[in-house]
Order: structure tokens, then C-alpha cells, then sequence
């Protein structure tokens, strides 16, 4: 089963996973200094919060399809290039507390996505390489 991801550059942390665990009824997966996400089931969603700056409104980070396995983001990968977009590669990186594989692609507004398969966890944040200095995700 796979799910969309939708994270959220958010100035209160606190505040809005108050609020995200009152809107979907369920509490964060993973809390961490600065970050939490939701596995949320109904609708099937990865909602991750990272705490932004004070005062800024909430904005997008990125978006992704998170998957089972990695011949799905192999797969996504080749689908990707057959369709004619630039795809950027990571494996092994540590990225939101997690080891992750995935690809990159951007939408035609810039927006990022990544189809990503959660390896194991992390102790760091990290930072992907594919958002380093992109302004709609540089938080």
C-alpha cells in the first residue's frame, strides 16, 4: 500500500500537532526535536511537520508518495525517465529521522516530490541533497 506525503514547514510545532492530531484523530508516529509525523490511515496519508521559523506562516516543504519496497521506487524511477523528467537519485540517505531510498522529480510550479521507501530509522534529521537550497523547501 502506498500513501501521498505532505510536509508541512510549520512555525508552532507544538500548536499543530494539537491541531493534526485533532483533525485526523490520531497521534504522531515519530516525534523528534523540531519534527513530527502522522501515519495517518483514513485517508491514507504521511503528514510530516518540521519545525520552521516564528512568525512564518505554515508552508509547503515537499511532497512524496511513500511505498513498501524498493523495486517500487525502482520502478517509479524508470517510469519517471521514460515520461522525460529529470529524476534525482539517493540511496541510503538520511532524511526526516529515517533511511530512505528515493527519487526526486519536480512538479512544473517547482514543487518537489519523492517516491521514497522508509529503510530503517535514523538518528539525525538529515537533509536531502535535492532540496539543499531550493526555496520552496529550505527550512
Amino acid at each position: 500500500m502506498s500513501r501521498l506525503q505532505l510536509a508541512l514547514n510549520v512555525a508552532d510545532l507544538e500548536g499543530s500537532v494539537t491541531f493534526y492530531s485533532k483533525l485526523f484523530g490520531v497521534e504522531p508516529a515519530k516525534r523528534r526535536p523540531g519534527y513530527a509525523n502522522f501515519a495517518i490511515t483514513e485517508p491514507p496519508l504521511k503528514l510530516v511537520l518540521i519545525e520552521g521559523e516564528a512568525e512564518q506562516d505554515t508552508r509547503l516543504d515537499h511532497l512524496g508518495v511513500e511505498v513498501e519496497e524498493d523495486p517500487q521506487v525502482a520502478a517509479a524511477t524508470q517510469r519517471l525517465k521514460e515520461a522525460g523528467l529529470a529524476t534525482f537519485e539517493e540511496n541510503d540517505t538520511s532524511c526526516c529521522y529515517a533511511l530512505q531510498d528515493k527519487v526526486w522529480v519536480h512538479g512544473p510550479g517547482r514543487e518537489p516530490w519523492e517516491v521514497y521507501v522508509v529503510k530503517a530509522d535514523a538518528e539525525e534529521m538529515g537533509e536531502s541533497p535535492a532540496l539543499a537550497g531550493d526555496p520552496c523547501c529550505s527550512g
